[in-house]
């Protein structure tokens, strides 16, 4: 009996649809889970539908701000046009078939068709990286970034305000663990906005992504307003002790709970990365091959990336990411955090 007992609770480890739908679901805070990283890429799938049929637990998306047309192209390189595998599909039929090349709203779009042909999968986290950060004073910010995902994600989408409840900061909602568990956020979406390398290295850009986002977020609480917030700011980027510190501006500072960074940094680096753990804050370990000893990043075998996912979990990642879009029985892993 006690040989079962042990069995039965391996399964809810691994499995996502056993655990979404197990009464003792653990947290969002106390799960590791696999994604993919450059999700839309054509090369990882011919399909963006394949991926999350594969279970990865992550989607990653590039994205550039298109102030001509008002929408948000998704592509690695070309910021005037798509290059992608999201299809704009409106029924589970569409997700196979048609053309690619789609903004964001249909890679959204397609996500959401997905999940509701999919009941008791999710949470997907949607990794956003603004390539050239928001163009705000040509009318695509924060605030019709949020209502560009809004009409393509619909309510599948769990907001800040989702956390934040009756609390006064994200911080303060993370730190008392006010995360859902992962069974309640079957057929969501939990959205993750990064600056982009473009942005990044733009000299003429003093206002990335992060910032942007976050004082965003802090200004809608102030006004009462925090409900229209799609997505999370991420701090970008492995660093010891609390890498918030890096903003001058201290009140934006609580407004930061995703955090984004090398697995490589964080574990070869010796960075004590348990004090994401204790506070529950949400932690995305990039480029898991690459933790020494590197393994493959494309073709490791499911032994070696499966022992990669368990080191990264006990490292206390919530989600870990290489390019492993194969690996099917990597990418659907479900295990404790810490």
């Amino acid at each position: 009996m006690r040989i079962m007992v042990a069995l039965v609770a391996l399964l809810l480890l691994v499995s996502p649809q056993a655990a979404a739908a197990g009464t003792g679901s653990p947290k969002l805070s106390r799960a590791t889970t696999v994604g993919v990283h450059n999700t839309y890429a054509k090369d990882a799938y011919t399909y963006l539908a394949q991926s999350l049929d594969a279970g990865t637990s992550l989607v990653e998306l590039d994205v550039w701000d298109d102030v001509v047309s008002k929408r948000w192209r998704v592509s690695h390189s070309n910021p005037l046009g798509d290059d992608n595998n999201c299809v704009a599909a409106s029924t589970a039929a569409d997700l196979y078939t048609g053309n690619r090349n789609q903004n964001l709203g249909s890679c959204l779009s397609d996500i959401r068709v997905w999940l509701a042909a999919h009941p008791g999968a999710g949470p997907i986290v949607i990794k956003i990286e603004m390539k050239a950060g928001f163009a705000n004073n040509l009318g695509m910010g924060p605030d019709e970034f949020d209502a560009y995902l809004k009409a393509n994600a619909g309510d599948a989408v769990f907001r800040p305000a989702d956390l934040l409840g009756s609390y006064s900061t994200l911080d303060s909602a993370a730190r008392a663990n006010a995360w859902p568990s992962r069974s309640a956020l079957t057929g969501k979406m939990i959205i993750e906005v990064i600056p982009g390398t473009f942005e990044l290295g733009n000299p003429t850009d003093s206002l990335h992504t992060d910032v942007e986002y976050a004082t965003y977020l802090k200004d809608l609480h102030a006004a009462g307003n925090i409900g229209s917030a799609m997505a999370f700011a991420s701090v970008l980027g492995a660093a010891s002790g609390d890498p918030r510190t890096q903003y001058s501006d201290t009140s934006i500072r609580p407004w930061f709970v995703f955090f984004d960074g090398d697995a490589g940094k964080y574990v070869d680096g010796g960075i004590d990365t348990s004090w994401y753990d204790t506070n529950h804050y949400f932690l995305i370990m990039t480029d898991a091959h690459g933790v020494s000893p590197a393994i493959s990043n494309t073709t490791p075998t499911v032994d070696e990336a499966s022992a990669r996912v368990r080191l990264l979990a006990t490292h206390h990642a919530s989600v870990v990411t290489s390019d492993w879009a194969t690996l099917t029985p990597v990418l659907s892993l479900v295990l404790p955090r810490g």
